[in-house]
């Protein structure tokens, strides 16, 4: 897939798409690369680029709130995933975090709850180019618990978290993380005491807070704008 860009207009595309714009039809050839220039019928120009993890966030097809890239990267970062792990998710939704983790290389088994949403994460990792590297399962993550095992990083964002934090250990080869976001400080803090119980070592919970800047002729100051809190991550480790 490809992104058709020009301002603030992005429409996603495929080699061989006729696409429809408010500045006229835009034919895409099969042999189109990023960086190239493409005129509508009217000849309105767009720039075509490649799909990148952030616009993953902007495109996928939604089935509720999907996790932010600021969140996805700071769990990538203290979980240090990379390509070659085994990652077991759950609460697939969208399906963000699943496609990201697919984009680096990681092997990535996801749970979703709902079948139509699992249904539709498939088509989102199909369309992030991830499809060969994720599974996207439809069903109850801790059904399966007693039968998952040998994973580099968990990653969870369900409110069930605790039950499968607490099996972690089982879960983990030594050394493996786990990371679970979690929307409400309730939920982060029974997450913490599920771990600790469990044993994990480098226990943290982190509020995951980005403010914007704005630069005017007046001054420079975070931005009074949008949402700077989105919620809690907790990351323990298998000793």
């Amino acid at each position: 897939m490809i992104l058709l860009v020009r301002d603030d207009r992005e429409f996603l595309a495929a080699p061989g798409d006729e696409v429809h714009t408010d500045l006229g039809v835009i034919e895409v050839p099969e042999d189109v690369d990023p960086g190239d220039e493409l005129e509508t019928h009217l000849g309105e120009p767009f720039r075509v680029r490649d799909l990148r993890g952030p616009d993953l966030f902007a495109h996928l097809e939604r089935t509720g709130a999907p996790m932010v890239p600021k969140d996805v990267g700071l769990l990538v970062g203290h979980t240090g995933v990379a390509a070659g792990d085994r990652v077991l998710d759950a609460g697939t939704g969208t399906g963000v975090l699943a496609a990201y983790l697919g984009r680096v290389g990681a092997t990535v088994l996801t749970y979703e709850r709902k079948e139509s949403f699992a249904a539709t994460a498939r088509e989102n990792m199909a369309l992030a180019g991830v499809e060969d590297r994720v599974t996207v399962r439809a069903g109850d993550v801790t059904e399966d618990l007693d039968a998952l095992s040998g994973f580099d990083v968990v990653t969870l964002d369900t409110a069930d978290a605790p039950a499968v934090v607490e099996a972690a250990r089982d879960l983990l080869v030594s050394g493996g993380f786990v990371a679970v976001y979690s929307p409400f400080v309730e939920s982060a803090r029974s997450v913490h005491e599920a771990a600790t119980a469990a044993g994990l070592t480098d226990l943290e919970t982190l509020e995951t807070i980005q403010r914007r800047m704005d630069f005017d002729e007046r001054g420079s100051r975070p931005t009074t704008k949008g949402v700077g809190h989105t919620g809690y991550l907790t990351v323990g480790r298998a000793p």
